[in-house]
């Protein structure tokens, strides 16, 4: 599902609602999830999941056509962990 299929989906659902303020909503839920991971804040949703920040050390790494060794930086990685109910409706476990 991509962002404009979520934001027809609830507008459909909410019809007391327009959908240029559902879009509206949406856009703000997903700023705020950037801004908070951004300054290395945790955004957790239960029963979905977390999104966190993991930093990746500086290494040397190998360009994969030449061969040659490379410096890689130091940098920040997003990262999701599943909530248990995600997890047990994606395996079929009803709750």
């Amino acid at each position: 599902m991509i962002r404009s299929e979520l934001i027809q989906k609830i507008a459909e659902e909410n019809e007391h609602l327009y959908q240029r303020d559902v879009e509206r909503i949406v856009n703000t839920v997903f700023e705020e999830i950037i801004e908070a991971m951004a300054r290395g804040d945790r955004v957790e949703l239960r029963g979905f999941g977390a999104f966190s920040v993991k930093k990746r050390e500086a290494r040397i790494g190998r360009n994969p056509r030449t061969g040659e060794t490379v410096h890689v930086e130091e940098k920040c990685v997003p990262f999701f962990k599943t909530g248990k109910l995600l997890r047990d409706r994606l395996n079929g476990k009803a709750n």
